[in-house]
């Protein structure tokens, strides 16, 4: 789906510039123009969908390990979809009307920006270290850090969908009675997850110190999927090459 995903990425890079109003619902704009703004909004799901499943044939189509990189890159997929999803549903200006200025938008966000796009980062960050720092990580404090983080990060934010349909508005130092269980629940997740961050130091730390040597390519690509920065030693010398390669094929081995 190489061709599908470029397009997609210029598509969502286009209509990203156009739907910003789809936060403003409230502001007194005139039907026409909610209009625009709801079918610009429903439009940019479409290329994100097809990037969605083409991460997910990939997958399909490859030799999964459920190390802490795939882990991470699984849990991007499925909470990105989860925030892009309850996003879709801002677009529906009765339901918006409704729950804009709310918390609902705060668990929206969150799983987006959060669940979806941090997960991303932790997993580009695990698959590269063993490549910028030479070491391999430790692989049950990854994992430990990738289901502390997951599950927390579900107990933090998926109660303030409820919160936010029961009414509660966001930005506010305090709140009605009724909505102080939660609250307290979603502090202490808060916590949990704020406290399973530090596994990734841990994991730092412990690597450079006692991990085993990383080699120029600890993960084994198969021939046709690795690129070129496997093709160097862990961590790169300062000018990566000696020599500029010649590339004759889109596949790194084969320069």
């Amino acid at each position: 789906g190489y061709l599908g995903m470029a397009y997609a990425m210029v598509a969502i890079g286009v209509v990203g510039f156009v739907v910003w109003a789809h936060h403003m619902f409230t502001v007194g704009m005139d039907v026409d123009t909610r209009a625009y703004f709801v079918a610009a909004t429903m439009v940019i799901a479409v290329p994100t969908g097809i990037k969605i499943f083409s991460w997910i044939a990939t997958m399909w189509g490859g030799v999964v390990e459920f190390k802490t990189p795939m882990l991470f890159c699984i849990g991007f997929i499925a909470f990105f979809t989860i925030g892009g999803l309850s996003g879709i549903m801002q677009a529906a200006i009765p339901f918006d009307l409704q729950v804009t200025g709310t918390y609902f938008i705060v668990a929206h966000i969150h799983y987006v920006l959060f669940a979806g796009s941090v997960m991303g980062l932790f997993a580009g960050l695990y698959y590269w270290f063993p490549k910028f720092s030479g070491k391999m990580y430790n692989e049950k404090i990854g994992q430990a850090h990738f289901w502390l983080t997951t599950i927390s990060m579900n107990m933090a934010f998926f109660p303030m969908h409820f919160l936010g349909l029961q009414g509660m508005p966001r930005r506010v130092a305090y709140y009605a009675p009724q909505f102080e269980s939660i609250n307290q629940f979603i502090s202490f997740s808060a916590f949990i997850l704020g406290a399973a961050q530090l596994l990734i130091l841990v994991n730092v730390f412990w690597s450079l110190k006692w991990g085993k040597e990383a080699g120029n390519d600890p993960w084994n690509h198969h021939p046709d999927t690795r690129t070129f920065e496997w093709e160097t030693t862990s961590p790169p010398p300062h000018y990566n090459f000696a020599d500029l390669p010649t590339v004759t094929t889109p596949v790194a081995s084969h320069h």
